[in-house]
């Protein structure tokens, strides 16, 4: 095995992952961002806006785009939110709900294709790898002190 970083194998990955979603997305004229905002909304309760970006890790640039953009084509509607006067709540559109589907499909497909050729205890083992990765970020275990760098 060559020598390599955790950061350029995350990166890579992802990029690749990336890659692979959009070229899907674009035979049918979306993005990768598109699919997985649909997949993150409440298929029929309507999802707050303010919440949306939080769970998909989105910018609220990149996120107010993307769901300018799925208002345009059809996909999804804005009503105000009746909790509260100040918010508004995103409502799938029938077509939403139908590339909704087709969304949750794709992402479905990968999974089983990894899951066919890696065995459950690597992919348990991935699991364990990225939680802890995440976990060490969230809790400021990496940058927070200076004398980790070298342990």
């Amino acid at each position: 095995m060559k020598d390599t970083t955790i950061d350029y194998e995350l990166r890579t990955s992802w990029l690749a992952v990336n890659k692979m979603y959009n070229e899907e997305a674009l035979k049918f004229g979306s993005t990768m961002a598109t699919g997985f905002a649909l997949l993150y909304m409440d298929a029929h309760e309507g999802t707050p806006s303010t919440s949306l970006g939080p769970r998909m890790g989105m910018e609220a640039t990149s996120l107010s785009r993307t769901l300018k953009s799925m208002e345009e084509k059809g996909l999804i509607e804005r009503k105000p939110n009746p909790e509260d006067g100040r918010g508004v709540l995103i409502f799938l559109t029938d077509f939403g709900r139908e590339k909704r589907e087709y969304s949750k499909e794709r992402v479905l497909i990968f999974n089983k294709a990894i899951q066919n050729n890696i065995s459950q205890e690597k992919l348990d083992h991935f699991y364990e790898v990225t939680e802890l990765i995440k976990n060490m970020i969230s809790n400021k275990k990496i940058y927070s002190q200076n004398d980790n760098i070298n342990k």
